[in-house]
């Protein structure tokens, strides 16, 4: 069963993102064209002040999947009914929290930030982007939570595409169509709520034996106060950087940032999805099988690597020629940059490949002793994303996000091996520097090379070249760090997809899909 939904999580996962890949790209671009650059900077800087809202849930989300995992892998449900109590108060007591302060940013945000459109639309942009997940989050979260503990986020993946198709499609029509922003704002909120129906009708039908009026098992959630830190550090690292430019530079900068970032997203969202779709499946073999997981975990963290390196390689030669034909036709600014490109790798490369000893340590629950760590990294990025703003404008802010996560990913892989994996952080350390080798290489060729990218369809066709070639190339140099695991691969393919075709739905298990 566990390799049957990590199938389902992959590739229901890829298949969500380029959907999702597919329909984002057209939205901030008729934005830019019909509102102009303010309107698209306006947008994602709300967006962004509104995840910092996200808090409220992070500590509680986070520490409820990991004290999941056990009762999960056991299937104790008295004891998954005892933490998803005590989850479900939490939830409801910050959901309050969360709609308040949603309103209160509507009504300050106007009057802080200058931008060309009138305070009531303004207001409404901020309520319309606020509101939604605050309902969600109080209704949904902790559904939400039991669904990725048992390793079923292709649910949520599946639940999640369906909904952006509808929102995508929608909002171009209204765009299309000349419709005002809070209009093509609403359609979000709707949606929201939409899918809100959707995840109560499944969890009815399939968790008919969840009971939330149990002893909540506040004990089993009590490092959410520390997960909350560390959770804090990443939304640093996600929105401060468009938070920082919104208030010492322009919003037409912030569009700049908001285009590269858009693609560069794209990144994130893909290593999240991953992760998530195989991290259920290490949190119970790290407490029942610690042979098994570091079996796991050695292939996890070798190809995982390289992956992410060889996608962010791909995206580093591209995103050049995609901007200047995305861009094409909006006059107010010039999106074309080279430095930027080089400064978002840098800071990608850095927070996405550490993520399996990230894993590794929220899988221990190692929250409370890393947090002061986390303190350290958010301190720094915010102090030297001030400064160097000041100094360097839009380079400023990634320059900060760099120092911070040069500190931060080193101290990750140092103490997830030699706390928790019990080994020498050489053994990852040497994967960095093999992959980071293979980048500059393959960056020099490409520099010298230079491809005639005129139109999206030749873009597609380089893009598939430069796939053929880049990712095989990752795979063959990260295979010698996993000789053993290379080995084995063809066999346990043959084994994953074997018990794909033939997995039957266990008896047991109440909320099977």
């Amino acid at each position: 069963m566990i390799a049957k939904r990590s199938i389902l999580n992959v590739s229901i996962g890829l298949l969500s993102q380029l959907v999702t890949i597919a329909l984002s790209f057209f939205i901030p671009r008729l934005i830019m064209l019909n509102y102009g650059s303010e309107a698209n900077g306006l947008i994602a800087s709300i967006t962004q002040i509104i995840a910092y809202l996200s808090l409220l849930e992070a500590g509680v989300g986070a520490a409820s999947i990991q004290a999941l995992y056990r009762p999960i892998g056991q299937n104790d449900r008295s004891k998954i009914n005892d933490i998803l109590a005590a989850t479900s108060i939490y939830y409801k007591k910050t959901g309050l929290y969360y709609f308040a302060a949603v309103v209160l940013i509507a009504v300050v945000y106007p009057f802080v930030i200058e931008s060309g459109f009138d305070a009531l639309t303004v207001m409404a942009v901020v309520a319309l982007s606020g509101l939604g997940g605050a309902v969600n989050y109080y209704f949904q979260g902790k559904f939400r939570v039991l669904l990725l503990a048992e390793g079923k986020s292709y649910i949520e993946s599946s639940v999640g595409t369906a909904a952006n198709v509808v929102n995508s499609l929608v909002r171009i029509l209204l765009l299309l169509q000349g419709f005002n922003i809070i209009a093509v704002q609403a359609v979000y909120f709707i949606v929201i709520l939409l899918q809100i129906v959707v995840y109560r009708v499944y969890v009815r039908k399939h968790y008919s034996w969840i009971d939330l009026n149990r002893k909540p098992d506040y004990a089993a959630i009590s490092q959410k106060n520390s997960v909350l830190v560390h959770e804090l550090s990443y939304l640093i690292f996600k929105n401060t950087d468009i938070l920082v430019l919104t208030v010492f530079t322009n919003l037409k900068v912030v569009s700049i940032y908001v285009m590269y970032n858009m693609v560069f997203n794209i990144v994130d969202n893909l290593v999240h999805m991953i992760s998530g779709s195989l991290k259920f499946a290490l949190g119970q073999s790290y407490f029942d099988n610690r042979v098994k997981f570091m079996k796991m975990y050695n292939m996890y963290e070798t190809y995982y690597m390289g992956f992410i390196f060889a996608v962010i390689n791909m995206v580093y030669i591209l995103i050049l020629p995609f901007m200047g034909l995305y861009t094409a036709g909006v006059k107010d600014t010039n999106y074309i940059d080279y430095l930027l490109p080089v400064l978002f790798v840098a800071a990608k490369l850095l927070i996405n490949a550490r993520t399996p000893v990230d894993n590794v340590i929220e899988i221990a629950g190692h929250f409370r002793s890393t947090q002061g760590r986390s303190i350290l990294e958010s301190a720094i990025n915010l102090v030297c994303s001030i400064g160097f703003v000041l100094m360097f404008g839009i380079y400023g802010v990634l320059m900060g996000t760099i120092v911070a996560l040069l500190y931060r990913s080193t101290d990750m892989i140092i103490y997830a091996n030699r706390r928790l994996l019990e080994r020498s952080p050489w053994i990852s350390l040497r994967k960095w520097g093999a992959n980071i080798a293979l980048f500059v290489f393959i960056g020099l060729i490409i520099k010298s090379v230079n491809l005639p990218i005129h139109s999206f369809f030749s873009l597609i066709i380089w893009g598939l070249v430069l796939s053929a070639l880049i990712f095989p190339l990752y795979f063959t140099v990260n295979s010698l760090f996993e000789k053993d695991g290379f080995a084995i691969l063809p066999g346990l393919a043959r084994k994953l997809t074997s018990r794909f075709k033939l997995g039957k739905k266990p008896a047991a298990e109440g909320g099977s899909q």
